[in-house]
């Protein structure tokens, strides 16, 4: 662990995974445009460091979510199959994130069932990512089993009507192991992960829909759940206000890791928009090329109230499990605590824009002269 002293460093170690697994984690659609820049443009935003402040004592409580103050206003976003890591997959992560005060969002493609990892982290395992399927069966019964295990949020994904283009996963001619399962999906005969898009028609219709539309999923999905809803994806004002018109409970920004739409905007740029049409009236979350403390801080002083990491926790897997998730967490607690301190700011509710210079032109809309 010595020798690993930032996510970087677990990057670099998620090499040893055979080619097919280190390109399906860490790669992305088309040319990687929007998977770079989810990463780069973090470097657009300068913080600016405040000197003689007494920073003895920083507090990097999170805001309340669904009741609780965690550890740090940070998670693991929802990612698929985590036994390609490690035999015992989400249990291990989960297990990590109980014992650092994270919360968790599972993902409908993990390996493990979300009865399983709520059970290993009941504290922890809170929201679960919901595709719909144009077999609505097959969703209401995953609604059914993940409120009988006690999760507190659906997180509805608006980004995939169908799967990017993924060109390394097709070279590869990436599928998952004959000796890997789906958690989720036990009795329901979903089609395979990586084939799970609207294209094609599966007998059983266990693909995603890609008709799900504003004005009748949202209702669709309040009939059969009295879970909070949020939407994973929204990356501009108007679907923002879409969003709340339809009366979700949080939005999520994301473009799903750079995975989806290639060129797309990139989460910490598109962050601003989300918050400035939300107006505070719900909860703004945000995921997308975060890997150092400076980029927990830059989110929430754009106005997220909380983070979420994926391929952090994938690499932190690799490397050594249990543990090495918790290494991940702890790498980003320190780092997060000496960027506040350094920026003289005691508190999460002390992080706003003052606290951030920007040293390259905003992005503006395309408008007609």
């Amino acid at each position: 662990m010595a020798k690993v002293v930032c996510v970087k460093d677990l990057e670099e170690r998620s090499k040893s995974a055979s080619r097919s697994v280190y390109d399906f984690w860490n790669s992305g659609a088309n040319e990687l445009i929007t998977l770079r820049e989810n990463e780069e443009c973090f470097n657009n935003y300068r913080i600016r460091g405040r000197g003689l402040v007494d920073v003895s004592k920083v507090d990097l409580r999170s805001k309340p979510l669904f009741g609780r103050r965690y550890d740090m206003p940070i998670g693991i976003a929802p990612c698929a199959h985590h036994q390609l890591a490690t035999t015992d997959g989400e249990i291990a992560t989960i297990r990590a994130c109980e014992k650092n005060g994270w919360p968790l969002a599972l993902s409908s493609f993990s390996s493990k069932s979300a009865a399983d990892v709520k059970a290993s982290g009941p504290n922890s395992a809170v929201f679960f990512q919901l595709y719909v399927f144009q077999n609505r069966q097959t969703t209401e019964e995953l609604i059914k089993r993940v409120e009988k295990a006690g999760y507190k949020a659906i997180l509805l994904t608006i980004d995939t009507p169908y799967v990017g283009q993924r060109y390394a996963d097709m070279h590869n001619k990436f599928q998952l192991p004959d000796h890997l399962k789906m958690g989720n999906f036990e009795g329901l005969n979903v089609a395979n992960p990586t084939e799970r898009s609207g294209r094609t028609s599966a007998p059983t219709n266990n693909v995603i829909d890609p008709s799900l539309s504003w004005v009748e999923t949202i209702p669709w999905l309040r009939a059969r759940t009295n879970l909070e809803i949020w939407v994973k994806g929204v990356v501009t004002a108007e679907d923002t206000e879409l969003a709340l018109q339809a009366g979700v409970d949080g939005i999520w920004v994301s473009n799903h890791g750079g995975r989806q739409l290639d060129s797309a905007v990139p989460s910490i740029e598109a962050l601003p928009e989300v918050v400035a049409a939300a107006k505070g009236r719900i909860p703004i979350h945000v995921d997308g090329g975060i890997r150092r403390g400076g980029d927990i801080f830059k989110a929430l002083a754009l106005g997220a109230d909380f983070v979420w990491v994926a391929r952090p926790a994938l690499w932190g897997l690799l490397y050594d499990g249990q543990a090495g998730v918790e290494h991940m967490q702890r790498l980003l607690f320190d780092e997060f605590k000496l960027v506040m301190a350094l920026a003289g700011t005691l508190s999460i509710e002390q992080i706003n824009e003052n606290s951030l210079l920007r040293i390259w032109p905003r992005p503006q809309r395309v408008t007609k002269l």
